[in-house]
């Protein structure tokens, strides 16, 4: 089992930033990548950006050289580092951890961007 927790969505306005964390714990020598999406009201989830064991990024077009995937040493902690924000990504953010033939969710941290 690997438990995650989101923290750092909050209110910023256009053009501003925001760094979101994911903190793993539990059985994370298991997870081979790590994945932050987002679902924006009356949309489906999307695939926002993603980071493999081995380091490896890789980002949605909408997000690319905005957003900036990273993770610790102990993949103990993923972060996503959110610049020059737009209205358009406000929405619920969701950390994810995959392993061999399963996936772990965290609950999700609201980020609105508004004037």
């Amino acid at each position: 089992q690997v438990q995650l927790v989101e923290s750092g969505g909050g209110l910023v306005q256009p053009g501003g930033s925001l760094r979101l964390s994911c903190a793993a714990s539990g059985s994370i020598s298991s997870i081979t990548r790590m994945d932050w999406y987002r679902q924006a009201p009356g949309k489906q989830r999307e695939l926002v950006a993603s980071i493999t064991r081995g380091g490896s990024t890789n980002y949605a077009d909408s997000v690319e050289g905005r957003f900036t995937i990273s993770r610790d040493n102990a993949w103990n902690m993923v972060y996503l580092q959110m610049n020059s924000l737009k209205p358009e990504d406000t929405a619920d953010y969701y950390c994810k951890a995959a392993a061999p033939l399963l996936a772990y969710w965290g609950q999700g941290t609201q980020v609105t961007v508004s004037s």
